[in-house]
């Protein structure tokens, strides 16, 4: 089956906070998703919408599938390296600060006719 892939490196967002948003999207087709991410709250639902919309471009472009045939098959977000800084506290001491980062990865491909997901 042809799919189509954007990844996206180093964004700095917690994977833990990413993965809310990532849970709205997975299964979904294309035009359900973009809207789920652009009404979302989140922080990572607008740095999802950008990973989504560079994987339906290269789907349009790469596999001549138009946007409304394409549906999402996988949306993974995984740990980025960790920037690790520290904070005075009382008395001298200090306390370890870790800002963390990610990597999303999304995958698009056509939907068949049996696959379809909105009567599940």
């Amino acid at each position: 089956m042809q799919n189509a892939r954007a990844c996206t490196k180093y964004v700095r967002i917690p994977p833990r906070k990413a993965r809310l948003a990532a849970d709205l999207i997975r299964g979904l087709n294309v035009e359900d998703a973009v809207i789920q991410l652009m009404y979302s709250q989140l922080k990572g639902g607008k740095l999802l919408k950008k990973t989504l919309d560079s994987a339906v471009a290269n789907a349009e472009t790469q596999l001549n599938i138009p946007r409304q045939k394409l549906m999402v098959k996988e949306v993974r977000v995984d740990a980025g390296p960790v920037l690790k800084r520290s904070k005075s506290k009382a008395r001298g001491g200090m306390v370890a600060i870790m800002k963390r980062t990610s990597h999303f990865t999304v995958i698009v491909e056509p939907q068949t006719a049996l696959d379809t997901r909105e009567g599940k």
